[in-house]
């Protein structure tokens, strides 16, 4: 059961807020829609449900409010608009990613794309899958932690009959399994046919909140469009038969010379007007909501007789429009539309339960494939198949670990930022080498080159940092349901391991090519060790890592890949010139003694080695690009807890 309380969205300056004092609940087993046109607060009211937004309110998940539930993935499952995945990765990777970050094992991410029907198209990138592909990988990824609410955003936009078939099927099956479902819906018919509670929106307040056939009953109202140049000539001629013959026929001129005849038919307006002479363009049945405006106005009184309503009385000027039906008007439109396509039924759609051919049961009974017209699917039956059940999801250190090297080696882009920083690398080394050096000198190893501010993989590891969490905002995969940054603290300590490691690696791959291109181009003697060779190794590692953890800090904090980017190149060009000026003055105390001090008062003897390792770490610090990474990753962690760390933690 899910239960929204006053939820109330944040006012914008000199605008009313989109969604204003909402109250409703979507019971457990039922389908409960969010109906309204656009604009009305749909989505908006669906992102404070799962929290996404900041507002005045309260959504309570079976009692628990989305923070304080253990394992949010079993609670809801939410599809907010299309998948937010990177386009290139594929839809089998992007699942298991998402299985790593929920906690279930990688095998429920291809018992989920056989159940929507997407076992077919697994290694398709997502940038080539098509809306309908699109909308079943987005279920399978809300369906990974076998949820009990599932949360959706007009699911059907754009989707074809068999697939709106397929849709409908699968939630009301959700629901006959004791699961909620709330969705938003456009259209009337629609909502009717699946819902069994229509919540309907207007300007971001509650207008209505009835069960299923009391929607059908109130809100659906069979009608005629008339299209033709003498509205007002043909609206008084139907009142005054209407009158004549004690029928209720209500008659609204919408504009633009087309009438909406509420109470009777196509045949008899037709008759009307020809026994008139009126000319009529087009004539249709339609069946569509009744706009808030329309329900909101007393219905006019009748002049004579029991009549409902009545037209505007006859006169050589046509009839002004009210505000009601300048409000009908889109619904109008929209109908008109449908039934070119297809002829709606002429009296209100029934409950679906009431439907045999709808009824949910437990092998996931769908449309009958005569109702719907057969198109192209991945999948030759356009019934879904059981969704089967999920693990129980896990906390461990193993999962955010799993989702970061997922996501890491999802895509191409970290390894090819990787060997762009090996390329340049191996051409800047040769040029330095060529420079008359007799001697393996640090700088040309490293391919660093005085006019550059970082080597090529110092700084290629600082933009995989970036991307790591720079990703996570330019394609919010765990967005939907657990806020837009993923702000749980286990994550960011796998990001920042994996990311030490990508660039632990990157340095070690740089430095390996370059001697070896070295020893081949210039011969063995170039490259001997120098005798400090571990305090060097030491630097060049840290050297990389810190800017990737600074790429990694500022992408977390700004929430953009540029500002990861950016804090990266401002360690050397910006915060090191002002560690550097600090550190001209001269030491007081040399840190000579100072191995042999702490020698002194340790309880446990340490061997003679340990004296050059102490004296390696403590001038790393000392150097003025080390003091720089220090001062920027120490004001970033600070800058990360301040803005993240310290918000309500989703997962």
């Amino acid at each position: 059961m899910l239960q929204a309380i006053g939820l109330t969205s944040t006012r914008r300056r000199k605008h009313p807020p989109a969604v204003d004092d909402l109250t409703f609940e979507a019971r457990a087993g039922q389908v409960t829609v969010l109906l309204g046109s656009s604009g009305a607060g749909k989505t908006t009211a669906l992102r404070l449900v799962l929290g996404l937004e900041a507002s005045r309110g309260f959504t309570y998940f079976r009692g628990n409010p989305l923070h304080r539930i253990a394992n949010p993935a079993c609670e809801v499952g939410a599809l907010l608009g299309d998948v937010p995945g990177h386009p290139a990765r594929t839809a089998r990777g992007q699942l298991r990613m998402l299985s790593a970050a929920v906690g279930v094992p990688a095998s429920r991410a291809d018992e989920l794309l056989d159940v929507v029907g997407l076992a077919g198209l697994a290694q398709e990138p997502l940038g080539r899958l098509s809306l309908g592909m699109d909308r079943r990988l987005g279920l399978a990824s809300a369906l990974l932690g076998d949820p009990q609410t599932l949360v959706l955003d007009d699911p059907v936009r754009g989707l074809s009959p068999r697939d709106r078939s397929w849709l409908f099927a699968l939630l009301r099956a959700h629901a006959a399994q004791g699961g909620t479902v709330l969705c938003t819906l456009r259209e009337p018919k629609e909502a009717a046919r699946i819902a069994d509670r229509v919540v309907t929106l207007h300007e971001g307040r509650l207008l209505a909140d009835q069960e299923a056939a009391e929607f059908s009953r109130t809100r659906l109202r069979p009608r005629v469009a008339v299209r033709t140049p003498h509205a007002a000539r043909l609206s008084a001629v139907l009142a005054r038969e209407a009158r004549a013959e004690r029928r209720s026929v209500e008659v609204v001129a919408v504009g633009g010379g087309v009438l909406a005849v509420f109470g009777s038919s196509c045949a008899e307006v037709g008759e009307t007007a020809f026994r008139h002479g009126v000319l009529v363009h087009r004539l249709t049945e339609e069946v569509g909501d009744t706009p808030p405006a329309l329900e909101l106005e007393p219905e006019p009184q009748p002049q004579s007789g029991p009549v409902a309503g009545t037209s505007p009385a006859p006169g050589p000027a046509p009839p002004v429009p009210s505000p009601a039906s300048r409000a009908l008007a889109p619904a109008l439109s929209e109908t008109s539309a449908l039934s070119e396509t297809s002829a709606p039924p002429a009296t209100p759609v029934p409950h679906p339960s009431l439907v045999p051919a709808r009824t949910p049961t437990p092998a996931l009974t769908s449309t009958p494939a005569s109702t719907v017209t057969p198109t192209p699917t991945p999948t030759d039956s356009a019934t879904p198949a059981a969704v089967p059940p999920a693990p129980r999801p896990v906390r461990s250190p193993r999962w955010p670990l799993r989702y970061e090297l997922r996501r890491l080696l999802g895509v191409r882009t970290s390894p090819l930022i990787a060997l762009a920083a090996v390329a340049a690398s191996l051409a800047l080394c040769l040029v330095l080498a060529r420079t008359g050096a007799t001697a393996l000198r640090p700088h040309t190893v490293a391919a660093w080159p005085g006019f550059l501010p970082l080597p090529p993989a110092a700084f290629g590891a600082g933009l995989i940092g970036a991307l790591s969490f720079g990703e996570e905002f330019r394609h919010p995969a765990l967005a939907s349901a657990r806020g837009t940054v993923p702000r749980r603290l286990g994550l960011l300590l796998a990001k920042l391991g994996v990311t030490a490691a990508a660039a632990v690696t990157l340095a070690a791959l740089v430095v390996a090519v370059d001697v070896q291109a070295l020893r081949l181009a210039f011969g063995p003697e170039l490259v001997a060790l120098p005798p400090d060779w571990p305090a060097l190794a030491a630097g060049w590692g840290a050297l990389c890592v810190g800017c990737a953890w600074s790429g990694l800090l500022a992408a977390g904090v700004f929430r953009v890949t540029a500002a990861g980017v950016a804090a990266v190149l401002a360690v050397p060009v910006v915060v090191a010139p002002l560690a550097h000026k600090v550190l001209v003055v001269p030491a007081v105390r040399s840190i000579v003694g100072l191995p042999g001090g702490l020698r002194e008062l340790a309880w446990v003897e340490l061997p003679q080695e340990a004296d050059r390792w102490l004296i390696a770490a403590m001038r790393l610090p000392a150097q003025p690009v080390g003091v720089a990474l220090v001062l920027s990753l120490v004001a970033l962690i600070c800058a990360y807890v301040f803005t993240g760390l310290r918000r309500r933690a989703f997962w």
